[in-house]
């Protein structure tokens, strides 16, 4: 994947690999496991930011940023960074979690008198 190049749809793979040639390239090397984990930590609460004030009671400060999709995608992105230095392929768990959820879960969600 040459990074210089227009930016189509990717694969989670994909993904994986692009994030992983950025940190090495661009970013020099990947930050230690436990320091990416404090930045899922921050990003998760600007995510949390976000929606706290679009759908919940607070209200945006003058100039406060309202990106939810850049948050979204910072959060994907250290996710990927923490997978790659864990020898995770991201796309072998999803699938693995979306078939453990689907068997877990056949008929629990219909079954669920608060979804009805």
């Amino acid at each position: 994947m040459n990074l210089k190049n227009d930016i189509q749809p990717v694969s989670i793979a994909d993904a994986q690999s692009a994030v992983d040639l950025w940190i090495k390239t661009v970013g020099v090397r990947y930050f230690s496991p436990l320091t990416n984990m404090a930045i899922l930590a921050e990003e998760t609460g600007e995510v949390g930011r976000i929606m706290a004030r679009r759908f919940g009671d607070q209200s945006f400060k003058p100039g406060e940023k309202n990106d939810l999709a850049d948050e979204l995608a910072d959060l994907l992105w250290v996710t990927m960074a923490i997978a790659n230095q864990c020898d995770i392929d991201l796309t072998e768990a999803f699938v693995s979690n979306l078939r453990k959820k689907t068997e877990r879960d056949a008929s629990r969600h219909r079954e669920n008198s608060k979804l009805l």
